[in-house]
């Protein structure tokens, strides 16, 4: 255990008042009833529902008011209104909603923030042709982090407040409670990073009435004169320290429907899901990040073969826990195609009988794409002189050059 939660010492939970005596029920109802504001805010209950987090799996644990989130509510509405969200929804969705935390809970008056390590090891590459996942969705790391904070929810119901437990959820800009609640600095690729533990960290709240004693004191911006993250991102998406053009990048445009920007198709390279590149490359996340075992399966590579060779329902079933628009897998199919023509092997028997079902299949997107990844390889022999939809014809008259 860090040597800062050393602090927490064991302390009595605040209980909901009694208010019961064995005086007949007239005096007990004319005798006021004593107040539990004090105690709670004296910080010592929230000391012992930090040390409760961090013993429930929960690496960094804070707490904040639940007041407007008003900076996050203005850098929202402006990059929306410059386009930077490029139709991401998420909490961009209704700002005033999503830095509201009364919006979800009329009574919170707290937050208390917990975030959980998703750093593992890098799994050994499979011989086959594969793609990569990023790594938050290597395995369920939510599930750890929705543990911790439910025995804080728990605690808190016990001892009679109100608590909802958020975790990747559109409800609140986690990474603006987490700052607030001294978790750590917004680093210049918009990430959180945990104060001695860089980026590597899913973040969740819970939401409670009680009158809870916030962290006052926030971490200090630690990346200093360093850009790397900025240098190495592969589409130039972070435009400005802290701030990333969603137009630009590969995470989010891996997960946008309609056509790949043809612009950003090579730098893709392998990516399936997601793009860890700029915390790769950060100082803080690469030296300091908490590694641990994942809780069950760990998957960082898939088949590409896989992905475009399923039925619908195998493939939503195999990738159930990912961000899919609409729930169609048309759109991890159009990805493994780019995918194909980036990394693919043109000699490949079976990379050639795949890109020939495609050109044909009955989805214009995925014919689109199979056109692009086709030229990519070389195999323009394969490629149909015209197509009746506009989307293809466009991919034809736009051939790329070979890889």
């Amino acid at each position: 255990m860090p040597e800062w939660c050393l602090r927490f010492g064991i302390v009595q939970l605040a209980k909901k008042p009694d208010t019961k005596s064995s005086d007949s029920a007239l005096k007990s109802q004319l005798k006021p009833k004593p107040t539990r504001t004090p105690f709670v805010q004296s910080s010592r209950y929230a000391d012992q529902l930090i040390a409760l987090g961090l013993t429930s799996g929960l690496h960094r644990v804070g707490v904040t008011n639940a007041d407007v989130l008003n900076r996050a509510r203005d850098v929202l509405t402006e990059r929306k209104s410059l386009g930077l969200h490029n139709e991401m929804q998420f909490t961009y969705r209704n700002p005033i909603r999503s830095t509201d935390p009364t919006s979800t809970m009329p009574t919170a008056r707290s937050i208390i923030v917990g975030a959980r390590s998703y750093a593992t090891e890098m799994p050994q590459k499979p011989a086959e042709l594969s793609a990569r996942v990023a790594r938050y969705a290597w395995a369920d790391y939510y599930e750890q982090l929705r543990g911790g904070l439910g025995q804080i929810a728990a605690q808190l119901k016990t001892d009679g407040w109100r608590a909802i437990v958020l975790a990747d959820d559109n409800s609140i800009v986690d990474r603006e409670v987490a700052y607030q609640a001294g978790l750590g600095w917004y680093g210049k690729n918009a990430n959180l990073l945990i104060d001695g533990a860089g980026s590597y960290f899913v973040l969740g709240s819970v939401l409670t009435d009680a009158p809870l004693a916030p962290i006052t004191t926030s971490v200090k911006d630690g990346c200093g004169s360093c850009r790397r993250c900025i240098d190495n991102c592969p589409t130039q998406a972070i435009v400005a320290p802290g701030v990333v053009d969603a137009r630009k990048c590969l995470a989010w445009l891996l997960q946008k429907p309609g056509v790949f920007d043809p612009a950003y198709r090579v730098a893709l390279g392998d990516r399936i899901y997601g793009c860890d590149d700029c915390q790769e490359v950060c100082p803080p996340t690469v030296r300091h990040a908490i590694v641990e075992e994942p809780n069950g399966e760990t998957r960082a590579w898939t088949s590409v073969a896989t992905i475009l060779s399923v039925d619908d329902e195998t493939l939503l079933n195999n990738f159930n826990a990912w961000y899919i628009a609409d729930r169609d897998p048309k759109w991890l199919r159009r990805n493994a195609l780019i995918i194909l023509g980036n990394v693919g092997d043109a000699s490949d028997e079976s990379t050639k009988s795949i890109l020939k079902r495609y050109l044909i299949d009955s989805e214009p997107i995925l014919r689109a794409h199979a056109v692009w990844a086709t030229a990519r390889l070389g195999l323009n022999h394969l490629l149909p002189s015209k197509d009746s939809d506009p989307i293809v014809q466009a991919e034809l008259d736009t051939l790329p050059s070979v890889k």
